[in-house]
């Protein structure tokens, strides 16, 4: 595979006369939207030689330039053996796992750690092979911080079929959340769009173009630092749960990234953000039956919350 980076040039068409760099350049080349506006930010786009960020807008005729980067090495799945990734649903067409802490949904370039794929393929698992080679059988993915549940399919079948609920919106996913302070309302909506951060790459925020993120939340229990919420998403964009319950100014209690007290989650003895992904439910691909399935909180969250009830 080629690491040398691919130089593409247009002339732009009169139709894009006064249309933005980033619209421009996907309507011209075929990229997304968001991958438009990160080429722009890398001054990899030129306008007659000039560079120009995203939001400029170009001429017609103007001669664009984009340098495209050479598409990542593939990545290899690495067999392995993770002792404490449960098992909590099998049969032909899927498995339903308890993901860990620590451990990544799938490869992926500079992660080095354990993967639920990997997790499976050392356990004997046989699993879809439709998808990207490194996502074999992933409908759906958890950040590394955060535990719980999640579905891979094992055959094809039920790799498409999975793959259009949770595009469809109709995958019931549940998680809870300790949160800082006492989110007012207790009980509300949160419909605020979500793309990469304008200035962090490694982290996600609520901006004006994003993408549709809507997510719901009601109080479980409140205690006198944090409250303790269960969170239903329609969507599932990257980070979705962290960046909206820190827009609010109620970020995951321990997640630091995203503006939580870290003198509060080292009484906590939290090294992670308290989310968990409490519940899955959707139509089983095979039989067409509603499933769903409940997570118990693993031993880190679990002491977490016993240490702040009983400061309450």
């Amino acid at each position: 595979m080629s690491t040398v980076p691919q130089i593409r040039n247009l002339p732009v068409p009169e139709g894009l006369e006064g249309e933005r760099v980033d619209a421009a350049i996907a309507r011209m080349f075929g990229f997304s939207r968001t991958k438009a506006a990160e080429l722009a930010a890398e001054g990899k786009v030129t306008l007659d030689g000039t560079p120009v960020g995203k939001s400029d807008r170009v001429m017609a005729g103007a001669w664009m330039e984009v340098e495209i980067p050479a598409p990542p090495a593939p990545v290899q799945i690495v067999a392995e053996r993770i002792d404490n990734m449960k098992i909590v649903y099998d049969d032909d067409d899927l498995v339903v796992v308890d993901k860990p802490v620590g451990v990544a949904a799938h490869p992926s370039p500079g992660w080095t750690g354990p993967t639920v794929i990997g997790g499976l393929a050392g356990a004997g698992y046989r699993i879809s092979t439709s998808g990207a080679a490194e996502r074999q059988g992933v409908v759906h993915r958890l950040d590394v911080g955060t535990s719980g549940l999640m579905v891979v399919a094992k055959s094809e079948r039920a790799y498409s079929l999975l793959k259009g609920q949770f595009r469809d919106r109709t995958v019931e996913k549940k998680y809870n959340a300790l949160v800082q302070g006492h989110p007012d309302p207790m009980s509300g909506t949160v419909d605020a769009p979500i793309d990469r951060h304008p200035s962090n790459d490694w982290k996600w925020a609520v901006v004006a173009n994003g993408k549709p993120s809507v997510t719901h939340y009601d109080l479980i229990e409140a205690y006198r630092a944090a409250s303790l919420l269960d969170i239903k998403l329609e969507t599932g964009r990257t980070h979705q749960i962290r960046v909206h319950m820190s827009a609010l100014r109620h970020p995951c209690v321990g997640d630091i990234t995203y503006g939580a007290d870290p003198t509060l989650a080292k009484r906590l003895k939290l090294t992670r953000q308290w989310l968990h992904a409490v519940q899955l439910g959707f139509e089983h691909p095979g039989t067409g039956d509603w499933v769903e399935f409940r997570s118990e909180y693993p031993e880190d969250l679990a002491r977490a919350l016993e240490i702040i009830s009983a400061d309450s």
